[in-house]
């Protein structure tokens, strides 16, 4: 079972479809109408849901890996700096992470794109 993507409200719309384009489930922070609440709250929503959280605020980074730390119960994290990497290695590396990978591989894990 492939995972599902969820997109923080700093990710471009291009990456979001098209992953959707490509066939991969993509739930937006401005879908889900959650793009206003505290990254720590967000966080949260994502596990609920059940979906792999992907990123470029180098803030909400560094809360996963506090949840890390601390041993909170999350879904799990990507994230991929802005200036790291193009739209499509951003396209091509959520793609093989969505396909390739399960739920619960995710669990309070955090991982950085692109893969170089």
């Amino acid at each position: 079972m492939a995972i599902r993507l969820y997109m923080d409200v700093h990710v471009p719309q291009s990456i979001t479809d098209r992953l959707r384009r490509r066939g991969i489930d993509v739930l937006t922070a401005f879908e889900d109408g959650t793009q206003e609440l505290p990254d720590d709250r967000l966080l949260a929503r994502v596990t609920e849901l059940k979906r792999v959280l992907f990123t470029q605020d180098i803030r909400f980074r560094v809360l996963a890996e506090s949840w890390q730390a601390e041993g909170k119960h999350f879904s799990g994290l990507i994230f991929g700096h802005q200036l790291g990497g193009t739209i499509g290695q951003f396209v091509q590396d959520l793609e093989l992470i969505a396909q390739a990978s399960e739920p619960d591989e995710w669990i309070n894990g955090v991982e950085y794109i692109p893969f170089k």
